[in-house]
């Protein structure tokens, strides 16, 4: 596991752009896993410059989003699907056909994730794996208690998730999905590689859990420790809470001299 720790949510954004953008250049048909909320924003809208700028091709890429509500229409303002088409999909080069999202109106649930889990398979797997934390420490919708093993499925939403969210929603609790389609973490344990973004200091206590807590279900997002390629891109409030943030901040500032293995 690696901690990246950076002075704002703009520079730590740019550098996980970077590793994606990394990833395009040398495998211009890379799989990435993608995650929403607002975290991964600046990400994006990073991706996008570097795309209309720098000629960053996504013409062979193919992407798996995490998640998505269960009830949502794919053109309805909160859904994942106009997210990412709002904030990625229509300002780059990716065909429509690449792109694969959680389906929150399918008529069977079991069988679309069923067939998720299948494509992801048959696409090679994930390549890089995007994701953000929540307060609770869950990963994706995978929340408090869910099996570390766990794979696509239907999954009920917490409460603290649902208040935390109705930011979305116009600070209505009330018309916050209470389930969600969400791929497990078995699922993203899978890819090969896979990046953490965090900010503000309402996650550093989760953060902590997650990287120097113990493996448990309770905190999903602490499975990643078991994963042997985990970059975490925090930003100075949302690193605050590590007890070890002065090794962190050492090996951060010993990397461009570390041997290269």
């Amino acid at each position: 596991m690696e901690v990246l720790i950076f002075p704002s949510y703009d520079e730590m954004s740019k550098a996980a752009a970077r590793v994606v953008a990394d990833l395009i250049n040398a495998k211009p048909n890379a799989v990435l896993g993608l995650a929403t909320g607002s975290t991964p924003i600046g990400l994006y809208r990073e991706l996008v410059r570097m795309h209309k700028e720098e000629g960053l091709d996504f013409s062979q890429v193919v992407t798996f989003n995490l998640d998505e509500y269960v009830g949502l229409p794919k053109d309805h303002p909160q859904s994942y699907h106009y997210f990412m088409h709002e904030h990625l999909f229509k300002h780059i080069n990716i065909p429509p056909q690449n792109i694969h999202i959680p389906a929150g109106t399918t008529s069977n649930y079991a069988a679309f994730c069923r067939w998720y889990e299948e494509r992801i398979k048959q696409c090679g797997g994930i390549d890089l794996q995007i994701l953000g934390i929540g307060a609770d420490g869950h990963i994706a919708f995978n929340e408090p208690g869910s099996s570390l093993g766990s794979r696509t499925r239907i999954k009920t939403l917490a409460r603290q998730t649902i208040e935390d969210n109705a930011r979305f929603f116009g600070g209505r609790v009330e018309d916050v999905p209470i389930y969600a389609i969400t791929m497990g973490v078995g699922t993203i344990l899978e890819a090969r590689k896979i990046i953490l973004l965090a900010n503000g200091r309402n996650k550093a206590k989760a953060v902590a859990a997650a990287i120097e807590g113990p493996v448990t279900s309770m905190i999903t997002a602490s499975a990643l420790q078991l994963h042997p390629d985990v970059t975490f891109f925090l930003d100075e409030e949302a690193a605050s809470e590590l007890k070890m943030i002065d090794y962190f901040r050492w090996v951060q500032s010993n990397k461009p001299k570390a041997p290269k293995t």
